[in-house]
């Protein structure tokens, strides 16, 4: 067995016994190879170990990889995207993680007139209050009414479009040591789902993208159905002192 086989497979046992430990299935669960830096060949390897979803976070990357590599893949944006490159990620990804604004929102809308399907999105939250983390302010959506009424309204105005298809929501947790320490922004992420879904009820709110290398057990046990890992698959074995650092490399 390979090392990069051996960290796959330990991976999905950890995701099992996460989703065990929740009571859920843990088909219901996507693992998200993250594969920014990582070369076609390498990502080809994965592919073989039964791999078939994978996260890209920057345009030029991705475009330098999808056609080398066989077409079956899904490829998630999981990165932040610029408005002036969204002409770009539209005909290369399966689904997008980071919609963070209308603006975006309906400038990937009237991109995706030219797709024969709407595109799958998840919109971006910061409900950790993080002043770095992209996504629509959500930290004090159920105490504030302001912050309320703007996330609803904001949700609203993207649900009208016609070319994409608002499948959940993605969040970006703190860098944390301690892995229980980003639960509460899980649990934050879920109960605004339910809070949209009650709000929103023709929507099928059915994903939540959360969790990395260091906490997705815990965004397992608290209803991540797409968890995005990098470094725990194809370098896990990095000195403490870059583990930070490499979170924002692989992950971000």
């Amino acid at each position: 067995m390979t090392p990069l086989e051996a960290n796959l497979r330990a991976v999905q046992k950890r995701i099992a016994t996460a989703a065990g430990r929740a009571g859920r299935d843990p088909g219901e669960i996507t693992l998200v190879a993250v594969s920014k830096t990582q070369s076609p060949q390498t990502i080809r390897i994965a592919y073989d170990l039964g791999l078939r979803d994978f996260g890209e976070n920057r345009v030029e990357e991705a475009e330098a990889k999808v056609d080398e590599l066989p077409h079956d893949i899904t490829w998630h944006m999981i990165g932040h995207i610029q408005s002036r490159k969204a002409k770009q990620v539209m005909p290369l990804f399966g689904m997008i993680h980071s919609v963070d604004s209308v603006k975006l929102a309906r400038r990937l809308d009237r991109l995706g007139a030219e797709q024969a399907e709407p595109m799958p999105v998840l919109l971006e939250f910061n409900v950790s209050g993080e002043a770095s983390k992209y996504g629509f302010d959500a930290e004090r959506w159920t105490e504030d009414a302001e912050q309320r009424s703007a996330v609803l309204a904001a949700v609203e105005q993207i649900l009208t479009l016609a070319h994409l298809r608002v499948q959940g929501l993605m969040t970006m947790a703190p860098i944390v040591i301690d892995p229980e320490e980003a639960r509460p922004v899980f649990v934050r992420l879920r109960q605004l789902r339910d809070g949209l879904a009650e709000a929103f009820p023709h929507v099928e709110w059915r994903h939540l993208s959360m969790g990395m290398t260091d906490d997705f057990e815990v965004a397992i046990e608290e209803g991540a159905t797409l968890v995005r890992v990098g470094r725990a698959i194809f370098a896990p074995d990095l000195p403490p002192w870059r583990k930070g650092q490499a979170v924002q490399e692989t992950e971000g």
